[in-house]
Parts: C-alpha cells; structure tokens; sequence
C-alpha cells in the first residue's frame, strides 16, 4: 500500500484552515501532487504556502476569518476558479476545558453551541456557497468532520454540529449534482494534531498507536481528488481509512490504518 502521489498538477485547490491541524496536512499533500493551493486561515498562512511550495505544488496565502461572511464572499470572487473545495476551517476548540467540554449539556452556556456553529458548519455552509459559482463540472467539494449514526460523541453541541456537517454534505451533493460537481464527506480518525499531540505530552505519554497523521487525511483528499469515479461517493460521508481501503495507500510511517471505531458505552440504544 505504498503512496504514489496523485498527478494533480494544474488542479486549483482551496483548503481553508490550513495553517495547523487537517487543513495543514491536506495542503501538504496537494502540493506534494502538484496542485495550487489557496491556504486560508487566521494566521501564518504565508508560512503555510511556503512549505506547499516546497513540497512541489504553488501555495498562494489568504489572510482569512471564515465567520466573516463579506471576506469569505470576496475572497471566493478573487480566485480563479475552484477544481478543490475542502472546507475544512474550524474553531470549536477555542479555550478547549474537557470538563466543562463534556459537562451534561443544561450546564453548558449556550455560547458554546454557536460558537461551535459558527465556526464550523457554517463557516463550511459559507464556504460552499461562495466556491460554487466558481465551480465547473468534475470539481470536487471535501468537508472535514466526524458523524456517526450509531454512537453519540459524547458531548451534546459537538454531536449536534458534527452532525450538521453530514447532512450539508448530504443536501450539497443533491443541489450541485446537476451540475456534476461531487460533494463528499472525509472524516478523520483519531488525528495526531499538535492539540492532541499536546494534550498527551501534558501528561506525559504519546498519543496511541491507533492514531494517524494528518497527511494520511490528504493522502484520503489527493486520492479522492483524482479518483474519476468519484461522483459515485458524492453525498457521502467516508472515514479516511475507508478510503486508504479504496485507494491503496497506507500513513506516511508506512502503517495501515483502521477505520476509527468509538467506544461501545458511547453506542446510541432504544430508550
């Protein structure tokens, strides 16, 4: 399952939030294909563009706060045209606190919940609408997130949200089939993001085996991308792994990575 690197010279791609995290390793990985890559986010996005550079693509950085919807509209109206869409861009863990993260959601501020909102679905709604006039026939739109129909995430407004996402790439696909642009769901496992990476070094061990890196999710992008069945998936959600299945390819340590399954006590059952 070695990876090959998709030929996706002269593909256009915006990746939004991509300065850290999945956005970041998505970037990587199309300009390790040759792709041009739009890097958005709140900062550091010319050092983001820098390292698509050098890995062989063309990293073209935007400044960008994606709840700011007039920005996010001229931002769209000044790119050429979009092959790659991947909303990707979220906020939900600012001032992350996992007590208060997964307290019982009636002592939850309702802030919360709309900050989660805002800073993600929506601003992959907002996303969305302003690539798809710039969006031609065999384009492809990628929303990151994570759902499950069968297990609850253990936190009432990150399920709600999270959920969310399935169902614009559920009613996405519909609208912009005609059109013949693909709208597909990618959905990252137990991720090695710096947060993550943090969070077990604070207490003094590393994240598990099961993880994988970000790149692995660009790898499920790149592969997606180029994939020119790909439509067949469009209005779909699909684990990364699922697609390293599809695609053949394996994480950049070379390892095989299992579709991410929750634990069973988060298992959703008949009341």
């Amino acid at each position: 399952m070695a990876w090959t690197p998709p030929d996706l010279a002269g593909r256009v791609a915006v990746v939004t939030g991509a300065t850290r995290g999945v956005g970041r390793g998505v970037a990587l990985v199309l300009g390790e294909c040759g792709a041009t890559v739009h890097v958005t986010g709140r900062s550091t996005v010319e050092e983001a563009a820098a390292a698509v550079a050098e890995r062989g693509g063309r990293g073209v950085p935007a400044r960008l706060d994606h709840t700011d919807d007039e920005a996010v509209a001229a931002f769209f109206a000044g790119v050429e045209r979009v092959d790659l869409l991947v909303a990707n861009a979220w906020g939900g863990y600012e001032d992350y606190d996992r007590e208060a993260f997964t307290a019982p959601f009636w002592e939850q501020p309702v802030e919360r919940l709309d900050t989660m909102f805002r800073t993600g679905p929506r601003a992959q709604f907002t996303s969305l609408r302003a690539a798809a006039p710039q969006m031609r026939a065999g384009a492809l739109a990628v929303c990151t997130g994570f759902t499950s129909t069968t297990h609850y995430l253990g936190a009432l407004p990150y399920d709600v949200v999270k959920a969310a996402v399935g169902r614009l790439v559920t009613g996405a696909a519909h609208e912009l089939r005609p059109r013949g642009v693909a709208v597909v769901g990618v959905w990252p496992g137990f991720t090695r993001t710096e947060r993550v990476e943090e969070a077990f070094a604070a207490g003094g061990a590393s994240p598990p085996p099961e993880t994988h890196s970000v790149e692995f999710v660009g790898r499920a992008v790149a592969a997606l991308a180029a994939d020119p069945d790909r439509m067949a998936l469009s209005g779909r959600g699909v684990q990364a792994a699922e697609l390293a299945g599809r695609y053949g390819f394996d994480d950049v340590d070379g390892r095989t990575i299992a579709p991410f399954e929750l634990p069973d006590s988060l298992r959703l059952k008949a009341p």
